[in-house]
Order: C-alpha cells, then sequence, then structure tokens
C-alpha cells in the first residue's frame, strides 16, 4: 500500500495556495494533514481533495522559547477545518503578546510560509498559517 497523498505533495500544493487533503469513499471524511488511512474509519480508500482552507481557531499557544532559528514570540493554534478536520498551524496577523482567550472562536483561513532549512532538516520547509478573516 501507499500514501496517497504525500508530505512532499503536501507541501508543493501549500506553495501553490492549495490546502490538499483526502476523502474518503466509504464514510466521506476528511483527512488532513497527509495520513495512510482515513481518520474516521481508518479506511486506505482515499482520493485527494482541494480543502476550502477555512476554518476556526479551537485552541492556541504563544511560543516564546522557540526551536534553533524562529524567533518568538509567535502563536500556534489547532484550527477546525470547515470540512472537518484539524489542523495545527502558525496564526498570524495576530500579536503574540495580546493574544487572548478571543482568539478562540475567530474564523480563519489557511495559507503558507516557507522557512529555510536548518542543521536538522533536509532542506527548506514549508508550514501552514492561517490568517483571521477580514
Amino acid at each position: 500500500m501507499e500514501y496517497k497523498l504525500t508530505s512532499k505533495m503536501f507541501a508543493e500544493g501549500l506553495k501553490e495556495n492549495k490546502l490538499l487533503g483526502l476523502k474518503c469513499r466509504k464514510c466521506g471524511s476528511f483527512t488532513a494533514p497527509p495520513k495512510k488511512v482515513c481518520m474516521e474509519c481508518t479506511s486506505e480508500d482515499l482520493d485527494i481533495v482541494q480543502l476550502s482552507g477555512k476554518g476556526e481557531v479551537r485552541t492556541f499557544t504563544v511560543i516564546r522559547v522557540p526551536p534553533e532559528g524562529l524567533d518568538a514570540p509567535y502563536v500556534i493554534g489547532m484550527v477546525e477545518l470547515d470540512e472537518g478536520p484539524w489542523l495545527m498551524g502558525n496564526i498570524v496577523d495576530v500579536n503574540p503578546d495580546k493574544a487572548s482567550m478571543e482568539l478562540i472562536g475567530t474564523r480563519v483561513r489557511a495559507g503558507h510560509r516557507v522557512l529555510p532549512g536548518d542543521k536538522f532538516s533536509a532542506g527548506e520547509m514549508v508550514a501552514v498559517t492561517f490568517s483571521p478573516e477580514k
């Protein structure tokens, strides 16, 4: 068995401003980020689809001590996409020092950011970002 949607395909889609996910042919659920099986019923009968990228912030945290190569502070959140899956990403256009519980429930739209490689990676990385809808 092989992965229908690989991490590389997911990252390339982000670079083209497409949030790719998987739709299960058995139960109709959506899965993101890429997985081998449906997150609801574990079926491997999946199709690659483009997700809307819209959703709501369900929880977040402010990172003040970052990993090597990143600057703090910044906001990371879990967003429930309109299609159902939860996806983690960097919440941008929000002042980390003023982030409060009011951020929960905020409507956001997905984007991406390309990060340079570091001594722990095999090259550049593509990160999911979320911006508040205006």
